[in-house]
């Protein structure tokens, strides 16, 4: 080995004992999801290159500058990596802001290069919502009410768009989450934390159907589990289950266009279009901050907008 190479590898092992330790800190302390950790450590993987490329031997003593270049270089690409959108890189450069926030708390460094570093924004996309009709038309396309599947796959469409929940919270859901007399749900949302929301009318009417006339057809081939909705073979119904049967129902009511989050969206348009408060909305949805949830009014400006320009006389000249 040449002394080169001896002091690259050098270069590279300091840097990846502090990653190495904050990759630690995030999966034990902070319990970070398996899939979450993954995207980290590859972002941060191709941080380290770049520091080693520019002659960092340790953590502290990056300096703005190097923080910048890499974020240029996200952007621009290179020759194993193609450019990336603005959202891949706000990624990549949140996971290397968290590193350089631990290694100053902890102590590796005596400040914090990257703080000043922004994320760069990705253009504001809004939510994609299905009108009324359209989520009526899906809800009647879930099959034949008399059965098994059916009467499943229509309580969880009714109970997705009827609570707003996420798809993962959806399958989540136990048995013992509903009380369908006071028409509440109990769900699990990020971070673990629960929130009771109401489901309405006609999901509960829905998930009461199936519950007496279908999913003990579906636990008897199981080993028995407290979930509400059950797979083909008597297990918890997966998100790529759920989303299947969402899928279906879309192809059977001609509406390409519906993803697993189009039933949340629809739900926190349709209520803010009927004059449902923000906030109540914000906690709903469960987000932490009513930004996440304000997106949802420009859905309805929006709409104001083309109400305003066809039918007005004056709107357009």
């Amino acid at each position: 080995m040449t002394a080169s190479t001896a002091q690259g590898a050098g270069l590279t092992s300091a840097l990846q004992a502090a990653v190495d330790t904050y990759l630690g800190h995030l999966a034990v302390e902070r319990g970070l999801a398996a899939n979450t950790l993954s995207s980290y450590r590859r972002d941060l993987r191709r941080y380290v290159a770049v520091l080693t490329a520019r002659g960092r031997t340790a953590v502290d003593q990056v300096i703005e500058a190097d923080v910048l270049a890499f974020l240029v270089r996200l952007r621009e690409g290179d020759e194993e990596h193609p450019p990336l959108a603005a959202g891949s890189a706000a990624r990549a450069v949140v996971a290397v802001r968290g590193l350089h926030r631990f290694a100053l708390r902890e102590g590796m460094t005596a400040a914090d290069p990257a703080c000043e570093v922004k994320p760069p924004t990705p253009p504001r996309r809004l939510p994609k919502a299905i009108s009324v009709d359209e989520v009526e038309r899906l809800l009647g396309a879930t099959g034949p009410d008399d059965g098994v599947r059916g009467l499943r796959d229509r309580a969880l469409l009714e109970v997705l768009y009827g609570s707003g929940a996420r798809i993962s919270e959806a399958v989540g859901l136990d048995v013992d989450d509903l009380d369908l007399d006071e028409g509440f749900a109990r769900v699990s949302g990020k971070g673990g934390k629960v929130r009771v929301v109401p489901i309405g009318d006609y999901a509960c009417r829905a998930v009461e159907a199936y519950l007496v006339r279908a999913r003990a057809a579906l636990a008897a081939v199981g080993r028995g589990t407290p979930a509400l909705f059950l797979n083909a073979r008597g297990g918890r119904l997966s998100r790529q289950g759920a989303w299947m049967v969402l899928r279906a129902a879309a192809g059977r009511a001609k509406l390409p266009a519906v993803s697993p989050h189009t039933l949340r969206h629809s739900f926190a348009t349709h209520l803010l279009d009927g004059g449902a408060d923000v906030r109540v909305v914000q906690e709903l949805l469960g987000h932490a901050s009513v930004t996440t949830t304000q997106v949802y009014t420009l859905v309805t400006v929006q709409q104001l907008r083309e109400v305003y320009a066809t039918s007005h006389p004056r709107a357009k000249g």
